[in-house]
């Protein structure tokens, strides 16, 4: 197995970007990560492609064909990949799996979904959740985690300040990103006051509906400084999967497939949870970013309320959270939050986060999560 470098990322903005289709967005994600790398599009081998739903929410399959076309990639293979909002992360994988193993060289993994064509994206959304038990029973992704996050309070004594200061921390970081959705900042205020959507959770504990692309180049980390002066390595890429229905599970207040991903990518990079500089952790409601800090093994079970409180997740804290602003307020567009969270890293990493930059940083770490857990990607990057 070879070391695998990224060479070159891109994120267009999220948002409702009602002046961009589909194809535009992956097109313009595509073209920057290929620019970043300083490559042709020639010299790409593959392309894996993370995308939720463009069936439901724009109506076409079929989209890595697609999109190879549209770019002027042909004949590379491409595939699409799914995870629910895992299927960026799971495409980095992919690619990253694809180079190691030294059947590709150059290889393109990208995200994009295109969320706002859709009067109401929720039985899209709905999608990735456990048809028979929970979406037809009425059940929806607010309302799962809202389980979630009651539990957790009722066990740990966890507050509503504390679930509402995770977003505050979120929407401050995004307020110097300038691809992020929601770049202003937050009160605890604020949040505690905004509409209700599912008990506990509120309008301002929620990501947003997003459209967006990300992309990232890969290659082999021999052959990295043939392009750029400013490779980062991968130290580990991981996934695990865990029960797609809350009722089949020990515990609401644990993400398995979260833990098993993390243990595999610490035992990878012979790391632990100390040595992490910096992580974007997937954020789709503040308990799932509460509850990300703990499984990741950041703090114990239990004390990741305590541990936002008192700012240990600030950029300037012990362990930085979502410097971009994270789904909460960077935007969740579903296939691209994988590729984004690691666009974000590599340019920590790189030193070219701007007003948002976390100082020394040498390793980082993503996590992505499909439904409420089914699916789990958790990747390693350093300098």
């Amino acid at each position: 197995m070879r070391d695998v470098a990224i060479i070159g990322v891109s994120q267009t903005k999220f948002g409702e970007l009602w002046d961009k289709s589909f194809r535009d967005m992956i097109t313009e994600a595509g073209m920057g990560a290929i620019q970043d790398a300083n490559i042709e599009g020639a010299e790409l081998e593959a392309m894996y492609v993370g995308n939720m739903s463009a069936g439901l929410f724009v109506q076409q399959e079929h989209i890595a064909a697609l999109i190879a076309d549209h770019a002027g990639l042909t004949p590379i293979p491409c595939a699409r990949i799914e995870a629910a909002c895992a299927s960026g992360g799971l495409a980095l994988r992919n690619g990253i799996m694809a180079v190691a193993s030294g059947y590709h060289d150059i290889v393109i993994s990208a995200g994009v979904e295109k969320m706002t064509d859709v009067v109401d994206p929720t039985p899209m959304i709905a999608s990735a959740s456990d048809q028979e038990w929970e979406a037809k029973q009425g059940v929806t992704f607010p309302s799962l985690y809202a389980m979630m996050a009651r539990r957790h309070m009722y066990e740990y004594g966890t507050t509503r300040e504390q679930l509402a200061t995770f977003s505050v921390i979120n929407h401050a970081n995004a307020s110097k990103n300038p691809r992020a959705q929601f770049p202003m900042e937050i009160t605890v205020e604020q949040v505690l006051n905004s509409t209700m959507v599912a008990d506990p959770l509120r309008l301002l504990d929620c990501s947003p509906v997003s459209d967006g692309a990300a992309a990232v180049i890969l290659c082999p980390a021999e052959d990295a400084r043939k392009y750029t002066d400013t490779p980062i390595y991968v130290k580990a890429s991981a996934q695990a999967s865990g029960t797609i229905a809350l009722h089949d599970r020990k515990s609401l207040t644990t993400i398995d497939a979260t833990v098993n991903a993390a243990r595999t990518a610490y035992n990878m990079a012979k790391m632990e949870p100390k040595d992490i500089g910096a992580v974007e952790v997937h954020d789709c409601f503040s308990i799932n970013g509460l509850l990300a800090v703990e499984d990741l093994g950041f703090v114990e079970k239990g004390k990741g309320g305590v541990a936002i409180e008192e700012g240990m997740t600030q950029i300037d804290g012990e362990i930085p959270v979502n410097p971009s602003g994270g789904l909460k307020a960077r935007g969740h567009p579903l296939g691209a939050t994988g590729i984004a969270q690691t666009a974000e890293i590599v340019w920590q990493l790189r030193g070219e986060a701007g007003k948002r930059q976390i100082d020394g940083l040498e390793i980082g770490m993503t996590h992505n999560i499909g439904g409420t857990g089914g699916t789990a990607a958790v990747h390693i990057f350093s300098l």
